[in-house]
């Protein structure tokens, strides 16, 4: 595509949309006028973005379409609209596009783990020199059970909730550093290691994976995407691509605060399946059902609203949504 000529061609609309976005008044014929022209130039946007890609125009464009919302005031957008907007488009979007990273994460920890508890498994002495027998004793008989029911469920849920919100947001908050993140998601790995080699080597290795499993495949996703989130922000200065140092970590920034409001909620949710699932007297086969529901829940809702957002235009960046560049970003 010629982006010289097609500039040219649609220059007329953009020069009207750009009058009526600065205008003090505009009249009903008016306000349709411009909310059809900004929706024509956020596809032209997008046309610009998939074919061919020019810093100066794809500027100009959403400083226009920016300054045009602004102009709109709001009038096709209620707060329930833009809390729906972000729980169906921003936020899956944001997981989608990275996905490729918090898979990774997860997987790289799956590996330690399962090297962590083999080796703790052939090495006794590890726990033996952090544990006395009775402590262990004690651990495995009362503490590990008792951990999930010895508060009211609701105070437990909410302890569990922001303890999990903590960690997920020091690796957010931590990401650009990287050596942080990888150290806490080692430090977490490595805890939940050391139990399931005490349980194992107790003969209660189903006790143990029978109370974990419902609550924790969804927190521990949860966690590993805030972890696989936070590298990315590393690797955006250190690999920042066509953009800037700059603009890239202010992207990728951007995305992670949108990642950090949504995992809030999918740790709420882990921290009542915590709370009221894992202790309940229900059958260890529905508790886990229940873990395994909430986990493919959660992947569906990345892997396909995740997708079509991205094939809508959203990509997770905060800047975009707010600016109205709502645009796709695929031909």
């Amino acid at each position: 595509m010629d982006l010289d000529a097609y500039a040219v061609t649609h220059a007329g609309e953009w020069q009207r949309l750009d009058e009526l976005s600065r205008a003090r008044r505009l009249s009903g014929a008016e306000v349709d006028e411009l909310m059809e022209l900004y929706d024509r130039v956020g596809t032209q946007l997008s046309v610009v973005r998939a074919v061919a890609p020019d810093a100066e125009v794809v500027g100009f464009l959403s400083a226009l379409l920016a300054r045009t919302r602004i102009r709109a005031g709001g009038a096709r957008t209620t707060t329930w609209r833009a809390v729906a907007e972000f729980l169906t488009h921003r936020f899956p979007a944001a997981l989608y596009r990275l996905r490729w990273w918090w898979l990774a994460t997860i997987a790289v920890n799956v590996v330690v783990f399962a090297v962590s508890v083999l080796w703790l498994l052939e090495n006794p002495v590890v726990e033996q020199s952090l544990l006395s027998p009775g402590e262990i004793e004690q651990y495995v008989d009362e503490d590990f059970e008792n951990y999930y029911s010895e508060h009211a469920a609701a105070s437990f849920g909410a302890r569990v909730w922001i303890n999990n919100a903590w960690v997920a947001a020091l690796c957010l908050a931590l990401g650009v550093l990287g050596v942080p993140v990888v150290f806490l998601l080692l430090s977490n790995v490595v805890n939940v290691a050391m139990a399931c080699a005490i349980m194992t080597r107790a003969d209660h290795g189903g006790h143990f994976w029978g109370l974990i499993l419902p609550h924790s495949l969804l927190e521990l996703t949860a966690v590993f995407v805030a972890g696989g989130v936070g590298l990315r922000l590393f690797w955006s200065w250190v690999e920042p691509g066509d953009l800037t140092r700059a603009r890239s970590m202010a992207r990728e920034g951007r995305t992670a605060a949108t990642v950090a409001l949504g995992l809030v909620l999918v740790l709420l949710v882990s921290g009542v399946i915590e709370a009221v699932v894992t202790p309940s007297p229900l059958p260890t086969a529905a508790r886990i059902a229940i873990g395994v529901l909430a986990e493919a829940v959660f992947l569906a809702y990345v892997f396909v609203l995740g997708r079509r957002a991205v094939e809508q235009g959203y990509d997770g960046d905060v800047a975009e949504d707010v600016g109205g560049a709502r645009v796709a970003t695929a031909a």
